[in-house]
């Protein structure tokens, strides 16, 4: 290991449509655990242990999901925060300018929040290989061993065959389609573009600054900006959304004559669709994965997943069955990559099922909408976490009646303060400034009636706010 300080920057802005429905835009794939205990992003994390300590992890992420279902999950790392997406160059000329702020000049070892990798230990021998390539200049990627002709991955060939394990690289491709996939595999030297890079902050803001310079530009803004406010993020909210959008693989290593690889085999998967969460599960002797509530009589080579129900299933095979509170996918394995268009669907059709779940996790803790309808009223079951608080807010078409089913309840009901206990309710009236609040050890539970021309998430003006929305 070099003596320069090395930091790991995870990129986990994507929504994660094809995991759909359980990957949702306010809580994609990358803040849920798919493989085992962990959620992707905490695995990803952990990985890189003992190499990279968790203080030298920063997380770049959509401004969403840092206020929203994945505060808590963020809250141990250094975090930059997008305020909408811009693709993964000028993110990480972001991360870069930020490490280098304080005139450091690391290595960074840049991941991707949401693939998998079974065999850490090689993955983690490869990644100091890299890093020492890294220490002369190199931008150095990880390239993949193909195992099939996939035309879901873009492809990097390197120069000549060789069992070298740094390799220069020659050019890199697109998605293919089948029949250039097959002739890539024969051919040889071709490798799986797996978007894993390690290179010193300096030398990648140098080749953005080459290739790139209309990025370069917004990103020396934001930096000047935080010299003079001394807030980086709120530099970043100022100027992000003007720079344009566009991949480093694209924008970057596909010009630079600065690219190398190391070949890897290192059990790696993108879990880029259910089809791929399959193959990465344990399985029976069917070949079927099953996980949560299910009964599977008679099915071959099926995942079954359960999140709140039972789900039976008779003489299937080659499916992927998905089961959450508010939705169900069915789906063959082998059209699993089509779940995006149900996305695109909903999205056509103004429903809310591809943004959250029927029960939302909020910094202050999560509410679970119970019953709903459009025209007038919404059902919730709200839950406050001992010591936390809801903003100071006010609602324009709705008001609101809450029960305190466990716990105690503080409530600022315009200018009356209340005590609120078990089996006591309050009304909050149209427009009324109010908050709720626990003061108390235990968590609150309380159900929530509210009543309305409208009663829609987006009917909120906050006023005070202790998690900066």
């Amino acid at each position: 290991m070099s003596n320069s300080p090395v930091n790991a920057v995870i990129l986990a802005g994507g929504a994660g449509s094809r995991l759909w429905p359980l990957s949702r835009q306010d809580l994609p794939k990358q803040f849920l655990a798919l493989d085992g205990e962990y959620s992707l992003l905490q695995t990803t994390i952990n990985r890189l242990a003992p190499l990279i300590a968790a203080d030298n992890v920063l997380i770049v992420t959509q401004e969403t999901h840092a206020k929203g279902e994945s505060y808590h999950a963020l809250r141990p790392y250094q975090s930059l925060y997008e305020p909408v997406g811009r693709n993964t160059a000028p993110a990480i000329a972001l991360a870069a300018s930020y490490l280098m702020r304080k005139g450091a000049d690391p290595m960074m070892v840049v991941l991707p929040s949401d693939h998998i990798i079974k065999d850490e230990a090689r993955f983690r021998s490869h990644l100091l290989t890299a890093i020492e390539a890294a220490q002369n200049g190199q931008l150095v990627t990880f390239g993949i061993q193909p195992t099939r002709p996939d035309t879901g991955f873009g492809y990097i060939k390197t120069f000549a065959k060789s069992d070298a394990p740094v390799q220069t690289v020659e050019r890199f491709t697109e998605k293919p389609d089948l029949a250039t996939a097959e002739q890539f595999l024969q051919e040889g030297n071709y490798y799986w573009n797996s978007g894993m890079f390690v290179w010193r902050a300096s030398v990648i803001l140098a080749e953005i600054q080459r290739h790139l310079p209309d990025v370069y530009q917004i990103i020396q803004m934001i930096v000047r900006d935080s010299k003079i406010n001394g807030d980086f993020q709120q530099a970043i909210e100022k100027h992000f959304a003007s720079s344009p959008s566009i991949s480093i693989d694209y924008g970057v290593l596909e010009k630079s004559d600065r690219v190398s690889l190391i070949p890897c085999d290192i059990g790696w998967n993108d879990v880029g669709s259910w089809q791929a969460v399959h193959e990465i599960s344990l399985k029976d002797e069917n070949d079927n994965a099953l996980q949560g509530n299910v009964i599977a009589i008679d099915c071959a080579n099926s995942l079954i997943r359960a999140e709140k129900r039972l789900v039976a299933a008779i003489g299937v095979e080659n499916l992927c069955i998905i089961e959450t509170a508010d939705a169900i996918l069915i789906a063959k394995n082998d059209q699993t990559q089509r779940v995006r268009e149900v996305v695109d669907t909903l999205q056509q059709r103004g429903a809310t099922e591809h943004v959250y779940h029927a029960k939302v996790n909020r910094p202050w803790g999560s509410y679970t909408v119970l019953e709903e309808d459009p025209e007038g009223f919404k059902l919730k079951r709200i839950e406050v976490a001992p010591g936390a608080r809801l903003s100071l807010q006010s609602h324009q078409h709705r008001s609101e009646h809450w029960v305190v089913v466990s716990g105690v309840a503080t409530v600022t009901n315009g200018d009356a303060v209340i005590t609120v206990y078990k089996n006591q309710s309050t009304y909050i009236p149209i427009g009324t400034k109010h908050r709720l609040e626990n003061r108390g050890t235990e968590p609150l539970h309380i159900v929530e009636i509210q009543v309305g021309s409208y009663v829609g998430e987006d009917d909120i003006q906050r006023y005070e706010d202790n998690y900066g929305r």
